[in-house]
């Protein structure tokens, strides 16, 4: 299956990359099998998130994963992003191989932990 033109313009122009000043959560999940890494800055007013960025260490559909994850979920409240599935996510980058499903799951696992973080209180500790 080759990448779609959705998919190749996130790689060549990723949307909400870097880090995020005053996140109210960060949360950061690795793949252990391929070692892929995803990191989620989250800014959230009123229970809708105002702004997301990522940090993708892997494979490029990680970095597009999080890069359309960021689009999907901002101006969002907290209840519908966590809504957001790994299927959703992969018809946003136009689709992905079998084999990288797992830069979506990754992504939705990292959104869920950012989540769970919050609301067990905790705080972003090394965020610029």
């Amino acid at each position: 299956m080759p990448y779609s033109q959705i998919f190749k313009d996130h790689l060549q122009n990723p949307r909400n990359g870097g880090e995020l000043k005053g996140a109210d959560v960060v949360g950061e999940e690795t793949n252990p099998v391929c070692g892929d890494r995803l990191r989620l800055a989250l800014k959230i007013n009123d229970e809708t998130i105002e702004a997301a960025r990522f940090l993708a260490y892997g494979c490029p559909p990680v970095l597009v994963c999080g890069s359309a994850l960021t689009e999907l979920i901002e101006g969002k409240t907290t209840e519908e992003a966590l809504l957001v599935t790994r299927k959703q996510l992969v018809e946003a980058v136009g689709g992905l191989p079998l084999r990288k499903q797992h830069a979506a799951a990754l992504a939705i696992e990292t959104l869920r932990s950012a989540m769970e973080k919050r609301k067990s209180g905790g705080k972003p500790t090394d965020v610029a």
